[in-house]
């Protein structure tokens, strides 16, 4: 089993995000959040992240997923009429939906595949490659 680490600077957000996920993932994959900073405050740190990680870990690997460069991913591609796809590693996903976007496992560095199909496709591929680009975490 593969576990996986949401991480988001919001407690509310990362941990929202880790039961919708757990719903839809079910007993096979064991979801973590990594959020907040002390006292509700928005932030993380290394040690939450760390602590998420080793509770996710089930001796198969762990996917951190940070949840900021996938919402502006979906926010960038909600921008277009056209239908538009996200693909990694042979999964393919609808790049206009969070957690199908999350369950990609993409992060830093990875190579995506995306396609589109509409009338604003050529915009809407250009407008997430500079998006993805752009990204840092």
């Amino acid at each position: 089993m593969v576990g996986i680490v949401l991480v988001s600077h919001s407690f509310e957000l990362a941990h929202g995000l880790a039961a919708l996920t757990s719903q839809l993932a079910g007993n096979e994959v064991r979801v973590e959040p990594a959020g907040g900073g002390p006292n509700g405050t928005l932030g993380t740190t290394d040690d939450t992240v760390r602590s998420a990680i080793k509770r996710a870990d089930a001796g198969q690997g762990v996917v951190a997923l940070h949840a900021r460069p996938a919402a502006t991913f979906v926010k960038t591609a909600l921008r277009f009429r056209s239908r538009v796809m996200v693909g990694v590693n042979g999964k393919v996903a609808d790049a206009k939906s969070i957690l199908a976007v999350l369950a990609l496992g993409a992060t830093g560095g990875t190579m995506l595949r995306l396609s589109a199909d509409g009338d604003d496709a050529s915009a809407a591929l250009d407008a997430l490659a500079g998006c993805v680009s752009g990204l840092t975490e």
